[in-house]
This record gives structure tokens, sequence and C-alpha cells, in this order.
């Protein structure tokens, strides 16, 4: 099999030493395979995340101990150099506080985004560094090309439209991106699945997981109390108006759009609207309340520009699996922006990331405000 990597190609790179994120799952040991088979120098590195009382939790997680055997495994069947980095410490730092942190602030996390920014990409390119290595490679499934004119890398969405990950990597910078290969950004899911079988990996035919990788139940409140990151503290549910309808435990156990387990009849269905930390208030609506067309992002990240346009058309994702809807973006000086949706989007959620699309290209995103 010859697949093209990224906007270079291999006979340019032959030799080159590539680090691999090795997840312990399919798709980083398919791309660790596709980099062997084009003449790198490969070595796989896999970032073990999880504090000793975590471990339970994660076993067959993302980077838990399960994937860490998985991944040392693909490594000696591809006969590459394998190394397992502590960066727990880091990860609760980053990551797990983070993601706390933004619960008791009434806002959202998205800790996947976080995650690559400040662990997959920057440790993996730090100790690639230290290896004398070129480059780095993870298997999500995105693109890295050059702009027209050489000066800029651009990050395009994977050419799998159900698989792209292109919105969980736009806060990379132009020296990541620079460094970066993507060797499964041009194929299928099953295509990596049957480059796995075609070279007997035994992470072929392993599930993969959508759940955040250390809320493997998906019950994040429970999480957070177990963790002794939130305790419960009660407060008002309140309508559009202020009027108290109910109590709450904490806000940290709600999102915005949320129907279920609200504790208040009603003769119409209700849903969360806003969550008021200053106050400790749920607020709570109908169905029309939860539809919105203008809203700030905070700290943008602009991929194909030092300096983005003034106003800028382009297609906005606010959350993972939103389709996308056409927006009108103007930046601002301090590094944020305003998005004016052409067509109001329902329960577009303060602290998650909205990005920015022109068809495959990423321009960029930023993280919603209230």
């Amino acid at each position: 099999m010859t697949v093209r990597l990224s906007s270079v190609t291999v006979t340019e790179t032959r030799k080159t030493r590539v680090v691999v994120g090795m997840s312990g799952g399919v798709d980083s040991s398919a791309a660790a395979a596709l980099l062997v088979e084009q003449g790198y120098d490969v070595i796989g590195i896999t970032l073990k995340l999880w504090p000793q009382d975590c471990v339970n939790r994660a076993e067959d997680k993302c980077c838990g101990p399960q994937a860490v055997t998985d991944a040392r495994a693909v490594s000696h069947k591809l006969d590459i150099p394998y190394y397992l980095v502590d960066e727990a410490e880091e990860f609760q730092k980053h990551v797990i506080n983070y993601f706390a942190e933004e619960y008791r602030a009434g806002r959202t996390p998205n800790p996947c985004v976080m995650c690559n920014d400040r662990l997959k990409f920057g440790t993996l390119i730090s100790r690639a560094h230290k290896l004398g290595a070129e480059l780095i490679a993870t298997g999500h499934f995105a693109r890295v090309e050059p702009s027209a004119d050489g000066t800029r890398h651009l990050l395009k969405r994977g050419r799998d439209s159900r698989k792209d990950q292109s919105y969980f990597l736009f806060t990379l910078k132009q020296d990541q991106l620079a460094r970066t290969l993507f060797p499964l950004g041009e194929l299928t899911k099953s295509d990596t699945r049957e480059i796995a079988r075609e070279c007997e990996l035994k992470t072929a035919d392993k599930e993969e997981s959508m759940e955040i990788c250390f809320v493997p139940d998906k019950d994040y409140g429970k999480f957070l109390q177990d963790a002794n990151l939130v305790q419960k503290h009660q407060g008002d549910v309140v309508d559009l108006h202020g009027r108290v309808l109910g109590k709450h435990d904490g806000i940290e156990f709600y999102t915005i759009g949320q129907r279920k387990g609200l504790g208040i009849s009603s003769p119409k269905p209700i849903y969360v609207i806003e969550l008021d930390a200053k106050n400790n208030r749920v607020i709570v609506g109908d169905d029309s309340a939860l539809d919105r067309d203008t809203f700030t992002v905070q700290r943008c990240n602009w991929i194909p520009w030092e300096t983005p346009p003034a106003s800028i058309e382009a297609t906005a994702k606010i959350r993972y699996n939103h389709p996308g809807t056409p927006a009108t973006i103007t930046t601002l000086p301090n590094g944020d922006a305003t998005v004016k949706l052409h067509t109001p989007q329902r329960a577009i959620t303060p602290g998650q990331a909205c990005v920015f699309y022109q068809d495959d290209l990423v321009l960029g995103g930023g993280w919603i405000a209230r």
C-alpha cells in the first residue's frame, strides 16, 4: 500500500525519525504501521495519563493500563522502539482540574481539545526533540497541507467525513502543525482496520470508545464527586423571570439544553437555558429559549493567518457532532470574535469550542463565552 502522507512525499522524508503517539487503539496502531511501511524511522510513545487511584476506572480507555499493553504489543509486532511517558501529574493539572473548574464556573468543558493542546502535541513534540525526531504523528483523521504561497501550514478535515477529528485540533499552532503528520488523513476507518489486519496487529478489531476517557460510565457528576472535585451545594432553579421553581444540588450537575433530571413538574417540557454561577442558579425555560444566533468566542486561534481579516464568512461548528451552519465572524483586537449565525441554533453552550471552516479548510476557532 502506498499512501501520500500530509503534504510531504515519502521520497523526501525517507529515514526521517517520527515519534508516533500510540493510544492503544486501532487508529494510532495503523498510523504507526503506515509510517513503518513508508520507510520512516518510527518510535512509539504512550502517555501514561492516569493517577494510580484512577487505574480501575480507565482500564480499557485511551492511555489506560490495557491501552498501554496493546500499544506495547503493537510496537513489538512492528519492531519499533516503545516508550511509556508518565504525564499523570500534567493530565491532572491541565485536563481533570480544568474539567472541574469549567463545571464550577457554569460552563461545559471540552477535555479532548485541552488534552490535545496541552499534552498530546506539546509533550510529543518535546519528547521528539529529546529523541532526535524531526516529526510527530498521531492517528487523528485530519490533514496538514502547505498554503499556496508556502508560508503557512494549513489544517484540513479528514477525507472520511464520518470520522473527521479536525474539530479537536483547532488550537494547534504553526510550529506544531509544521512538525505533525496525520497518516490517516486520506483514509477511512475501514481502511485503518484493514491495515491493522494486514499487519496482524492485536488492535485491528478493538472497539473504539466515544466517551470521555476518564468518565467511562458517562456520569461526569459522579466522577466529579468521587474525585472530590465538586461537592453538592443547594441553589435555586428559576424561570426566565427569576421565579423560583425548585432546588438543585449544584450547577456543576447541569448542562445547557438538559431536560431530564430537573425535578420540576411542568405542563410542557422545560430545559436548562443558562447556568448562573455567580448566583448559584439554574435557569430554565421552554424549547424556544434555547435558540440563539449571536455569541462571542474567546482566545481564538487562527490557522491560515497571523492576523485574521476583520470579517469572515464561514461554517461554524458549535460542538463536535454539530453539522455546521453558515456564519459571519467579526474578529476583535483582543483575540476574541463575535459570531453571527445566519440561522439560530439550539443550545449554544459556554465552554464548548466553536470551530470555523471554509469547505475542508479549518480557519480556527475559539471558546464559546456566556
